[in-house]
């Protein structure tokens, strides 16, 4: 698997997007940013987004990439998969004809522009090569991370969390785990309270995998605190754990 990183930030500013992340040119694991990054031909070989949850840093590319599908007139759909949930909020209060048109109801030639498709948690699903699994993680709104299999190699993303339990179970092994870290050490108490994870957090989290994955990618930085989290990210006595940046490119 080729895997593309789109965005990675926990917030927007200058040189920092939200998340992210391209598998092989054509499936997107949240979907942060698209069009600031991806040119026209490159947004219409995207069949796939896998949704995380509803926070709009996850989800609001997904108007836009609607929007310049209509506009080719070809007839090109992507199918959006999330929780019931997730599918439930998109349809209410994103395409509703209000805030956005409902791409799932108009068509370019003949197909509708978006489907919602709805993924049970713990039940794999196969997308073209892609086996697929949501995976229920803790975070302040109904959240799921993904672990993505594909030729023979495994990928897991966590999406937004907190401490949880149950995702370590898909990671024993992985070739890669994308994981957030948001807040340095100092503010354990706003990460806790937020539901997401500082640099020893993190650490504590990776006790409970029995294999560690092969490389271990931090993703979901605040970028007012980059600088901190990158030097205690540093400090990790673990092989294979790195920062990622916009725009970085891996192979699986």
């Amino acid at each position: 698997m080729k895997l593309r990183v789109l965005g990675c930030a926990g917030a927007e500013l200058p040189d920092f997007r939200p998340p992210a992340f391209l598998l092989d040119d054509q499936l997107l694991l949240d979907a942060g940013t698209i069009g600031s990054v991806l040119n026209e031909e490159e947004q219409m070989k995207i069949h796939s987004i896998f949704i995380t949850h509803t926070h709009l840093d996850h989800i609001r590319s997904i108007p836009a990439l609607a929007d310049n599908i209509i506009i080719r007139n070809q007839p090109h759909s992507v199918a959006v998969h999330a929780t019931d949930e997730v599918i439930a909020a998109l349809q209410n209060n994103l395409f509703n004809n209000i805030i956005w048109p409902d791409f799932t109801k108009i068509l370019s030639a003949g197909n509708p522009v978006i489907t919602l498709k709805t993924i049970v948690p713990y039940q794999a699903q196969m997308v073209n090569d892609y086996r697929i699994t949501a995976i229920p993680v803790n975070h302040t709104v109904p959240t799921v991370g993904y672990q993505v299999q594909s030729g023979g190699k495994t990928l897991v993303y966590t999406g937004d969390t907190g401490p949880t339990e149950e995702i370590w179970k898909y990671c024993s092994g992985a070739d890669v785990l994308i994981v957030e870290v948001s807040f340095p050490d100092s503010m354990r108490s706003m990460a806790l309270l937020t539901k997401h994870l500082t640099p020893s957090m993190l650490v504590e989290e990776l006790a409970k995998i029995e294999v560690l994955p092969k490389r271990i990618l931090i993703t979901h930085p605040k970028p007012q605190y980059f600088d901190r989290i990158f030097e205690e990210i540093g400090g990790i006595a673990i092989s294979g754990v790195e920062l990622l940046r916009d725009g970085s490119v891996y192979t699986v």
